[in-house]
Formats: C-alpha cells, structure tokens, sequence
C-alpha cells in the first residue's frame, strides 16, 4: 500500500512537470492590470539642484493602480534620459546633465497597466556637473619617463581621465592613454617617454558621455633609468628573515624571472617578512617592477599580497621593527615608507586558487609599481612583506627591477 501511494504521488508530479513544460514563454512583457483608466498626474512638484541632477519631491496623485513615476529629459544636444521612481516614494532623480542650465523635465505617472497620465512639465537648473569640476582640478606635472595625473573627485563619480598627443607619424591628435576610476583622489602616472618637451592634451569624460573641453600643457618627463643591478649588494639585519631552499637574496636581481632559477624564499616567523640590501649608489626611484612566483604558486602560498617598500640614505642604515602596511612618508630610525602597495587581484576575476593560464601570464611579465616622486633619494632598501596570498608566514620572490633617477 506505501509502495502504491508513493507511485501515485510521482506519478502526480510527472503530470505537474508535464503541464509546465507546456506552457510557452513567448517573451512579452504582460501588464500587471487590465485597468486601463489613465492615472492621475503628480502635484506640487519642488526642485533641488545639484552637481549635473536635480531632486524632484511631488505629491503623487491618488490612483488606485498607480506603479510608478517615470521622467523623461534631455541631457545634452543628442541624448535623453529616463529615470523611475517607485510609488512607495514621492522623490525621483534626474541626472546626467552636460551643462548648469535650463533643462526641461517631462514628469508621468505610470499605471499597473502600462498606461501614462498626461505630462507634468518641469524645468530644472542643475550645478556644475562633476565631470567638469574634476576637469578643473586637474593638474598634469613631468613625473620619471612620463607625467603625472592628480585630481580631485570628492564625490567619487565614475570618470575616465584621457590623455592626447600628437601622433608624429599620422600628424593628429591620438589618444595615449585612458584612466577610468572613481576614487576621491585620482593619481597616477603614464611613462615611457624620452626626457623631451611635449604638448599633451586632456580631458573628462563621465559615465553618461559627456566630455569636458580639452586643456593643453607641455611637459618635459624626468629622465630614468633601469637602476645598476650589478652594484647591488646585501645588507642583512639582525630582524631579517630567514632564508633557505637553496635560495638565496642575491637571486632578487639576477634578471631570471621564469622559475628556471631560484629567488628570494624565507623559511617562515615573524610578520612582516622581511629583506634588506644596498643599491651600490643613491637614487630616487620612479616605479619598480615585481616578478612572483610562477611554477605553481601563482595567487598562492608565499606570494607577497601586500608590501611596504622601505628607504634609507644612511650611509649604514640600523635595524629597526618596521611597521605593517605604513603609510607613504612613515619615519622609524633611519628608515622611511616609500608606499605599502597591493598586488593586483586575478584579472581574470577568478578567485586565488582557481586562476587560470592569463592570471599565470600577467605575473610571469611581472607587475608596475609607481613610486611617487614626493620621496626621498634612498641608498639602501628594506622589502616588507606584510600579507600573502596563501596566508602563510614565508614569503618568495623571484626578481625586483628598480627605475628612477
């Protein structure tokens, strides 16, 4: 009898399966009602302007079958908008903005049935948009083999920061180089330029499209140069790591950077991990470039994560406990924080462990690390390593390379 009831209750579910298989999604859009009465129109509308948007606040009207409230508006000579709010809510935004000036504004309510009341028309003056102020802070200044890009984004909008110069093959403007981001401080560096004076030009563009007016400015890139690794020599301290495997410092600046050789691998203790050597003369540096571990260990084990770059003039430097992840310009003894920098995550977006054959390409070809040109000429370093990516106490390197001046 308990067999025939459970083949009564599949046989029931095979039927329920049956009957929604058969039934067809033919890809329309249904109205949620079939009341096609026209809704009400939004009162007393009140404008507040912002950077390239304003606020609309609105008494909404007292349909019944009332969705939503929807605006419709242009934002510059080409393109249009539209943005909803929820009937839950008596505010929408309309953003997006080329310009601070009249824009008209076309506010609807919209039915449960796809229907829309008549138009309410408003005109708003939005503020400066953002793109443009953050145009207008920004200042282009000769960085090691190139220039340096800093401005001011307080309101952390998505922009693009592009660079132009004129091509001398083709004799027009190109596009040398994009910067997208939305950090409060944008501040980065483009090289491989000779120590020339050049004209470059440059502008913003925000997430809607809009692009600001391109300013000019002509700059001569520092000059730099790949640091003598022949003169580098090791300098252990008393709170370096220890280091084993056959390993060895020396291997930091042999240029093997494949695996076929050894690098620099301590044996475990202590965080930061730690090593320290001399560079043989005094530089500023510009950008260094760091090769891990490629046979295996790739977003893994003892591959550095984040890491503090350390600097001294000293003539012979003492040993000090370094701080972990020190901010650019810390001081302790003889000793000052070029940056703590981050190793960039998988660019395949495949979590640590799990990466694939290009997140294995980028780090065989190593990884770019600007110095900001605010620090000190150094003579001797001290690399700290202060997480990895396996979450261990060791740390392997296979080679650093050194640019500057």
């Amino acid at each position: 009898m308990k067999y025939s009831n459970k083949l009564s209750s599949l046989s029931l579910l095979l039927l329920l399966s049956l009957v929604m298989a058969c039934k067809k999604d033919d890809g329309s859009r249904h109205p949620l009602s079939d009341d096609t009465t026209k809704p009400g129109v939004v009162t007393n509308v009140q404008v507040k302007n912002i950077n390239g948007a304003a606020i609309l606040t609105y008494t909404l009207p007292s349909s019944e079958n009332l969705l939503y409230v929807m605006a419709d508006f242009k934002i510059n000579d080409t393109r249009s908008r539209q943005t909803k709010s929820s009937y839950y809510i008596d505010t929408i935004l309309v953003d997006g903005f080329a310009k601070s000036q009249d824009y008209e504004v076309k506010l609807y309510s919209v039915s449960r049935a796809d229907i829309m009341s008549d138009p309410v028309i408003v005109h708003v003056h939005p503020d400066t948009p953002w793109y443009q102020l953050i145009k207008r802070s920004t200042n282009i200044q000769p960085d090691f083999g190139g220039l340096n890009v800093v401005a001011n984004n307080p309101a952390r909008r998505a922009v693009s920061v592009s660079l132009v110069a004129t091509d001398p093959d083709l004799n027009k403007l190109q596009i040398q180089n994009q910067h997208y981001g939305n950090e409060d401080s944008i501040n980065y560096s483009v090289r491989g330029y000779e120590s020339k004076p050049r004209q470059f030009g440059y502008f913003v563009t925000d997430q809607f499209g809009n692009v600001s007016d391109t300013s000019f400015v002509t700059v001569t890139p520092l000059f730099e140069r790949l640091l003598d690794k022949s003169k580098f020599f090791k300098y252990p301290l008393p709170s370096d790591s220890q280091i084993g495997y056959g390993w060895e410092l020396l291997y930091l600046w042999d240029n093997k950077t494949d695996g076929s050789s050894p690098g620099w691998h301590t044996t475990g203790g202590s965080i930061p991990i730690q090593c320290s050597f001399g560079f043989g003369e005094t530089a500023k540096l510009s950008h260094f470039i760091l090769w891990e571990r490629p046979d295996g260990s790739v977003y893994g084990y003892g591959e550095p994560k984040s890491f503090t770059l350390w600097g001294s003039n000293a003539d012979a430097p003492a040993d000090a406990a370094m701080q972990l992840n020190a901010p650019q310009g810390t001081v302790i003894g003889d000793w000052t924080s070029l940056g703590t920098f981050r190793f960039p995550d998988p660019p395949s977006g495949l979590p640590p462990g799990s990466t694939n054959a290009a997140d294995e390409a980028f780090v065989e070809a190593g990884v770019n690390f600007n110095v900001s040109i605010n620090n000190p000429a150094i003579k001797f370093i001290r690399f700290t390593v202060n997480s990895t990516w396996g979450g261990v106490d060791y740390a392997h390197i296979m080679e650093l390379s050194f640019y500057g001046n």
